[in-house]
């Protein structure tokens, strides 16, 4: 097969889910081909917050347990300004009638392997789901590429579109598609997608306002990765891993610079 022709193998996206992600699974369906989504269940919040002291410290850890409590909270409140932001990117954010989806306890568990092994796809791509390890990825048998809302590596790791904006660095709200390594969105870049948050956006609506404009280069990227076209770039950014916002910090920005 050239190089230049689209591989006729299955495509496979690895996720935990929610609407931004549905946004960009149909938006592939649409362009490129249908999709086998690979769905894992959430990781327990104890186990969360018992990994995040390990790593960070009981009260950086309690703290960021804060602000996921109140953004769950906000999405209640501010599910008016989502259906609105939903509807004006006609963004299609639930799954749709015969969309296969295989559930698994892990993206990085031998039974995502199984499942993946088995579909035999042309691309995997990885969008909100558990890091893969090493062992992992190398018995995975064609590319593996991830979305990531944020500019990478400069906003690597978690809430990249609102670390942006909370470092006054606006120019840089936007998302990467990359190729998975064994690190934290450390993999070469494909490609990079910037935009702008729109009014009453927050930290609860920043992914679906940055999966709008994303679309495109997750087709692109799956379209090359089909293709054998994987070309890499180099965004000249330093580089940095980022965590939750702790609640205090970000009350303080929110009240400060006004970036909820």
């Amino acid at each position: 097969m050239a190089a230049s022709e689209p591989s006729k193998r299955p495509i496979v996206v690895v996720t935990e889910g929610g609407p931004h992600i549905w946004a960009i699974v149909n938006a592939i369906a649409d362009r490129v081909g249908p999709v086998s989504v690979i769905l894992e269940s959430p990781e327990s919040k104890k186990r969360l917050l018992l990994g995040r002291a390990r790593r960070q410290g009981w009260i950086s850890a309690i703290g960021q347990l804060g602000t996921m409590v109140l953004t769950r909270l906000g999405k209640r409140f501010l599910a008016g300004h989502a259906d609105r932001l939903i509807a004006e990117e006609q963004l299609a954010t639930e799954p749709r009638p015969g969309q296969t989806i295989i559930h698994v306890p892990s993206a990085d568990g031998p039974e995502c392997l199984k499942e993946i092994n088995s579909i035999e796809p042309g691309v995997v791509l990885l969008a909100g789901c558990r890091l893969l390890s090493k062992d992992t990825l190398a018995k995975i048998p064609c590319p593996v590429l991830n979305y990531h809302a944020g500019i990478a590596p400069k906003y690597r790791g978690m809430n990249g579109g609102y670390w942006a904006l909370a470092s006054g660095d606006v120019q840089n709200f936007g998302t990467t598609v990359h190729l998975v390594d064994a690190g934290v969105d450390t993999g070469g870049v494909l490609k990079q997608a910037r935009g702008r948050p729109g009014t009453g956006d927050t930290i609860a609506s920043y992914a679906l306002r940055q999966a709008a404009f994303s679309r495109d280069i997750c087709v692109e990227a799956v379209k090359n990765a089909m293709a054998g076209r994987l070309e890499t770039i180099d965004p000249n950014l330093p580089s940095k891993q980022w965590y939750h916002p702790t609640i205090w910090f970000y009350l303080w920005t929110g009240l400060t610079k006004r970036v909820w």
